[in-house]
């Protein structure tokens, strides 16, 4: 089956990085595009990154040029680079897949910004 395990959360002050993983089975990575979304208290999921198969990367603005998402088709992962954190980016974020013509989250990890 599906699953989809993130690694990496913790607690930052603003300014600090970070650098969350998922590591990914069931399926066949290469083929799929991977994203990345984060959930927020109070507020609805939202997508962050995406990366396509072949490696294009597309950002919110809001983190454009502040996260960068990779991946790795030889250990089927997904990361996601974050600097500049500010308390804005505080949610827990989830890394999905659509797969088998439905949607897979992996349990999420929390990212919290605070001084």
């Amino acid at each position: 089956q599906v699953q989809l395990v993130e690694s990496g959360g913790g607690l930052v002050r603003p300014g600090g990085s970070l650098r969350l993983s998922c590591a990914a089975s069931g399926f066949t990575f290469r083929v799929n595009a991977m994203d990345w979304y984060r959930q927020a208290p109070g507020k609805e999921r939202e997508l962050v990154a995406a990366i396509s198969y072949g490696g294009r990367a597309d950002y919110a603005d809001s983190v454009k040029g502040r996260f960068t998402i990779s991946r790795d088709n030889a250990k089927n992962t997904v990361s996601l680079g974050m600097n500049s954190l500010e308390p804005e980016d505080t949610a827990v974020y989830y890394c999905h897949v659509r797969a088998f013509t439905r949607d897979y989250w992996g349990q999420g990890t929390q990212v919290t910004v605070s001084s």
